[in-house]
């Protein structure tokens, strides 16, 4: 491991609960690819599937900053276990629904319910966010290490639920997803000497995180970017299978992972300065330009090619745009604040799969890709429109004098 990596796993208590993160942020990567992939073959409707895909973002995205906001102000293990037993017991009820050829509305009453769960990326940032508070570079590498582990997560995800579904039975996806994040939460959640501390509704003040200008933007645009990774998982799916491999599918969305994992990893190496909003913005429009060439791969090795291009912009920005949230954001609601840029991305999964699905329905899996080469336009035109906000003095809301430190440290050492 890279020295910068090595010097933030120093702290105790560290080691551990990344690791605990991993396992339950696996689901991210293997739910939503999970259910298209069961659907589809249960059914063979890829509209039907990349509908129930959606729901279950549009919940995640609902339900997310809501228990962000409770985790702030009473703790990450009396808020996540119960959240989490909840969400499991949807996943089980909406594969007994999709085995059982139920009607289609207990299928999304139950996507509804799986999509009740935290985003653990969050609760794992706030942590180490806890921990390095003043201490800028050490926080740029520790983002950069958990975007490094969410495109792991993305690397083996599809593929265990897109194979498994495939190779051994549909619903095999979506039930292992689920014991990852049981899993997951409840070896993180019994990590107390870490878990940052509780600021009830007292000490808060101001609303919601949300009300910040500049989340605002982040929370935009990250609606836009999750579309392109929506749109992207479903018609690589169908788009395999039209060429008679579907399994392959996970492969290549792996390949895209794999692009942003490296790049991720390089990105927290670099002592980089200048503004980070400058960075966030060029990352976006990057992003974006990334889109236009799979519309031309004709064949899965062209669009593997093309993918692992596009994922070179990815982990890069998210890292910034982690570390503007926390500029942005009182360190009272900073899992909240987290959590919006993800809910963020998950309104967007659900509009690109959704979207996508329709398209794919109507028109092939080739005209489908149209749908994120809009939804990166879209996101460069909310990125330059709110540049300023967050090139400008970040309104905190009464943030302490270390929290004034690391953002003129970022701003000298940091991406």
């Amino acid at each position: 491991m890279p020295s910068p990596y090595r010097a933030i796993f120093s702290a105790p208590g560290t080691k551990g609960f990344s690791a605990a993160g991993f396992f339950g942020r696996m689901p991210l990567s293997m739910m939503g690819i999970g259910v298209v992939t069961m659907v589809s073959q249960l059914t063979g409707r890829y509209g039907l599937a990349g509908a129930l895909s959606a729901t279950l973002a549009m919940s995640a995205a609902v339900c997310g900053p809501q228990v962000s906001r409770l985790v702030d102000r009473h703790g990450q293990r009396r808020v996540l276990r119960p959240v989490t037993l909840v969400a499991v017991a949807a996943v089980g009820g909406l594969l007994i629904c999709a085995q059982q050829g139920m009607p289609e509305w207990t299928l999304f009453v139950f996507s509804a319910g799986a999509g009740c769960v935290p985003s653990v990326g969050s609760m794992v940032r706030s942590r180490w966010a806890e921990i390095y508070r003043g201490s800028g570079r050490d926080l740029h590498t520790a983002y950069a290490w958990e975007s490094i582990v969410d495109e792991v997560c993305f690397i083996f995800g599809p593929i265990i639920s897109i194979g498994l579904s495939t190779a051994w039975f549909p619903e095999a996806g979506p039930l292992i997803a689920a014991g990852f994040l049981l899993v997951g939460v409840f070896w993180l959640t019994a990590q107390r000497a870490t878990e940052p501390v509780p600021h009830p509704k007292s000490q808060q003040t101001g609303g919601s995180a949300l009300r910040s200008r500049g989340l605002q933007v982040l929370g935009a645009t990250f609606v836009a970017t999750g579309a392109i990774f929506g749109a992207v998982d479903v018609v690589t799916v169908a788009f395999a299978e039209e060429r008679g491999h579907k399994s392959a599918a996970s492969l290549v969305l792996a390949v895209y992972a794999l692009g942003s994992c490296l790049a991720g990893a390089v990105f927290g190496l670099l002592h980089l300065k200048g503004r980070p909003a400058t960075r966030w913005l060029v990352g976006v429009v990057a992003m974006a330009v990334s889109m236009i060439p799979l519309q031309l791969a004709g064949n899965l090795p062209l669009l593997a090619v093309a993918l692992f291009v596009a994922g070179l912009a990815v982990a890069p920005t998210m890292v910034t745009t982690m570390a503007l949230v926390e500029a942005h954001v009182p360190r009272t609601k900073l899992t909240e604040g987290m959590t919006w840029t993800s809910t963020g991305l998950a309104v967007g999964v659900a509009l690109g799969s959704s979207a996508a699905g329709w398209v794919v329905d109507a028109a092939g899996a080739k005209a489908g890709y149209a749908v994120p080469v809009a939804a990166g336009a879209f996101a460069a035109v909310v990125a330059f429109l709110g540049y300023r906000r967050l090139a400008g003095p970040a309104t905190t809301g009464g943030r302490g004098e270390d929290d004034r430190h690391l953002r003129t440290d970022e701003d000298e050492h940091v991406a």
